[in-house]
């Protein structure tokens, strides 16, 4: 069965969740400090890599599996540090004169996402390179950074997005905007790339259209619809390894896996058109009749697969993120829970049939060792900021 360690005091809360950018450990910002866990060694619980207890921990962004992480403390939100967690050394500190709202990682590339502009530092020695300044009112901290090391892609929503749904694609390395992308009618609530940035998901704050572009001509290659009856906050979009599944995850208790992938579409219309076969009827006759002149609201095409959250999942003001990862041989949706609750679901997903997922495991993200036996405070020293493998 799935076990996770034991919660050493309820007042801990999960402050902040980040997957790192291959999906195989998961940082996890506390009321106490941070901690760090594997997601790829296997299926059955979570292994604590590393866990330092102190103060408040608001962000938390680890570099791949290096030794490299980068924090901002609860109590000093303009302040981003950059730290070796294996030696318990800080590396450097930057002051912005905004909090700082989100921090993504790529191989070349720290991006500072501010309310209003976006920071661009060399991992080499952590000097500002280029600030993006045409993203005003971005008091969410919305922004996307593609990991992979050919196309270092900054994807973030436009000047006014709180009312245009505009999302501007930029060349992190060449420092320039490739192009600009009208999503939606209303302000944009999340953005993911896949792993070559040549797609780039979008999804805007009434939460029921999902779509996704080519990169970087901006065209529209798929649309998909995550629900009708109400209109949600959703938190996060994930793309798997290979493109051809993306999720989703929202304040509601129903996580969402689109597919992608042409030949498996057309295997899910065969098994669509067999059953409409043995239900043959003058309505579903009408209906496919007319169907080219329906609205496109009811065209859509919608999830492959679901998965449900537990009962009391969803309660408390926490975000959440999710993620398509391989663990052993077996595909999973990870959805990582922040807030009151701070939990990690992990579900198993059928890559060729989809329907419903099966709950593999329901982890606690707050338990860990005791405080007395936790890492110390990193020291500050002067170094190099050069991500290593260590």
């Amino acid at each position: 069965g799935i076990s996770a360690a034991p919660v050493e005091s309820a007042s801990v809360s999960v402050l902040h969740v980040s997957f790192n950018q291959d999906c195989s450990s998961l940082a996890v910002g506390l009321s106490n400090g941070y901690a760090l866990y594997s997601v790829s060694s296997s299926g059955d619980k979570l292994d604590e890599l590393h866990r330092w207890c102190g103060e408040a921990v608001s962000i938390v962004e680890r570099h791949y599996s290096s030794s490299l992480v980068a924090a901002v403390m609860l109590a000093q939100p303009r302040r981003l540090r950059v730290m070796h967690f294996k030696k318990g050394t800080e590396i450097c500190s930057c002051n912005y004169q905004e909090p700082v709202l989100t921090v993504r990682l790529s191989r070349q590339r720290l991006v500072v996402c501010l309310a209003d502009s976006l920071h661009l530092h060399s991992l080499q020695d952590m000097k500002v390179v280029h600030t993006v300044r045409d993203s005003t009112g971005n008091r969410q901290g919305l922004c996307a950074l593609c990991s992979d090391q050919d196309a270092c892609m900054l994807a973030y929503p436009a000047n006014g997005s709180g009312g245009t749904g505009e999302a501007r694609v930029f060349d992190a390395m060449a420092l320039r905007q490739l192009c600009s992308i009208p999503a939606h009618n209303s302000p944009l609530a999340a953005l993911a790339f896949n792993s070559t940035a040549t797609r780039l998901a979008t999804a805007s704050e009434k939460g029921t259209v999902i779509r996704v572009y080519s990169v970087p001509d901006g065209e529209r290659v798929a649309e998909f619809r995550r629900g009708v009856k109400r209109c949600v906050q959703l938190h996060s979009l994930a793309f798997s390894r290979d493109s051809s599944l993306l999720a989703c995850c929202s304040n509601t208790e129903t996580l969402h896996v689109f597919c992608l992938d042409p030949q498996q579409q057309h295997l899910e219309k065969q098994q669509q058109q067999q059953q409409a076969n043995q239900q043959q009827s003058w309505a579903s006759w009408a209906y496919r009749a007319t169907s080219a002149y329906l609205p496109a609201a009811l065209s859509q095409d919608r999830d492959f697969a679901t998965a449900r959250l537990s009962t009391g999942s969803r309660s408390g003001p926490g975000r959440s993120v999710c993620a398509l990862a391989y663990i052993g041989r077996q595909l999973r949706l990870l959805c990582a829970m922040s807030g009151d609750v701070g939990q990690l679901a992990i579900y198993d997903v059928d890559e060729r049939l989809g329907g419903d997922c099966q709950l593999a495991g329901l982890l606690d993200l707050r338990g860990g060792r005791a405080a007395e036996d936790a890492t110390a405070a990193p020291v500050a020293v002067a170094a190099t900021v050069v991500p290593e493998n260590a």
